[in-house]
């Protein structure tokens, strides 16, 4: 058997992974990575960022965490593990190359790069589910006197000492760059809410609340829901008091129809009880100096950060194989694959409460082993 190797698109978590499940099976794949170095996402993040689920929850296949990094592995502990981890299986990826597209030709993937093209009769991507930074076409952004950028940018708080910050975005990045700043020395600090957010904390009664949350990937909303709300409740009293409007959804409901996950509390709620992080309406748009919020109001910040989400990035990629969605998200994932899309695999690109490198971990056995069938069976070359 003469097959290619498999091609793995992304050299992230999700790849690496995968890369050292098919070295178990004796597979040797190529993987392609844009970035200039192994874990150059995890590289590029914010400083304060810590894993949200706890290091026996977090590792990779065959390679754990060293219990040195603690419970909540900080940004660069995740770099220091990554490289290490490619080290360990001796995976050493292409770096520095961009997949544009990815093509069928007969029995045959086609994966193309600005060096030319590679084939094999697999590929796996995995890009990453922050792939493409998200900044929206407010009106009037062009016009904005301040400083606009998305968090994707932000890396440390010493540049917004002194200064008024508006964080657009109540997710687990809105919220942690938030308080960030206001712990930092930020004088005025707004988090812009268009959904409010359902916000857990980061452990109960000294459980991280992500190994008690595996139960909500097969919990009814109906029972779920009510349950965390009274929780939330109970244990950070009404936030409506310090200006956090409270959801309609249970965190449940609010995964499984809008693709949120509940904020982690790193240091928002006591921010907010502070008067240090004041919440307010949506982003509308930009007029000159000034931020234009739903309900009308203004603000003149010297600083606007974009915690607006990321785009998957495979409607370029793939979007032409009609294997993702209209929110350009894959609709077949790990050793699945869409039935005119044969041996393309997704891996890493969900969004699920067991926490993004647990589901990494799971699928990327699954889609080892599937592929390992698929170069076992007769006549692939």
């Amino acid at each position: 058997m003469n097959a290619a190797p498999p091609i793995i698109v992304g050299g992230g978590p999700a790849g690496l992974a995968t890369a050292a499940c098919l070295k178990q099976h004796g597979i040797e794949a190529i993987v392609l990575d844009k970035g200039a170095q192994v874990g150059q996402s995890w590289r590029d993040r914010y400083e304060r960022l810590h894993l949200h689920t706890p290091r026996v929850q977090s590792h990779l296949p065959g390679y754990r965490i060293p219990r040195a990094y603690g419970r909540w592995v900080s940004r660069a502990n995740v770099v220091d593990y990554l490289v290490s981890y490619a080290g360990h299986f001796a995976i050493e990826p292409r770096l520095g190359v961009t997949v544009t597209r990815v093509d069928r030709d007969g029995d045959a993937w086609v994966v193309t790069t600005p060096d030319g093209e590679l084939r094999s009769p697999v590929v796996v991507i995995a890009t990453g589910y922050n792939g493409v930074p998200f900044l929206p076409d407010w009106p009037g952004h062009e016009t904005f006197t301040g400083e606009l950028l998305h968090a994707h940018a932000y890396r440390v708080p010493d540049p917004y000492v002194g200064r008024d910050v508006a964080v657009v975005g109540a997710g687990n990045t809105g919220a942690e760059i938030a308080a960030d700043l206001a712990e930092s020395g930020a004088r005025t600090v707004w988090l812009s809410v268009r959904t409010p957010p359902n916000i857990v904390p980061r452990s109960l009664a000294g459980i991280p609340v992500s190994l008690i949350g595996i139960s909500n990937e097969y919990t009814a909303p109906v029972v779920g829901d009510p349950l965390t709300k009274a929780a939330t409740r109970a244990l950070f009293g009404d936030l409506r008091e310090h200006g956090m409007p409270m959801p309609e959804m249970g965190a449940i409901s609010q995964h499984r129809e809008h693709d949120r996950i509940p904020i982690i509390d790193v240091g928002l709620v006591d921010q907010l009880r502070a008067g240090r992080v004041t919440p307010v309406a949506a982003v509308t748009g930009f007029a000159g100096a000034e931020v234009v919020l739903a309900d009308g109001s203004r603000l003149r910040p010297d600083a606007v950060i974009a915690a607006t989400g990321y785009r998957t990035g495979l409607d370029q990629l793939v979007g032409h194989l009609g294997v993702v969605d209209d929110k350009g998200r894959p609709t077949h994932h790990r050793h699945h694959t869409h039935p005119h899309a044969p041996n393309l695999h997704f891996v890493g690109l969900t969004n699920r409460f067991i926490g993004l490198l647990n589901t990494i971990r799971l699928d990327a056995r699954k889609t080892a082993r599937a592929i390992a069938t698929e170069f076992t069976r007769p006549g692939v070359a």
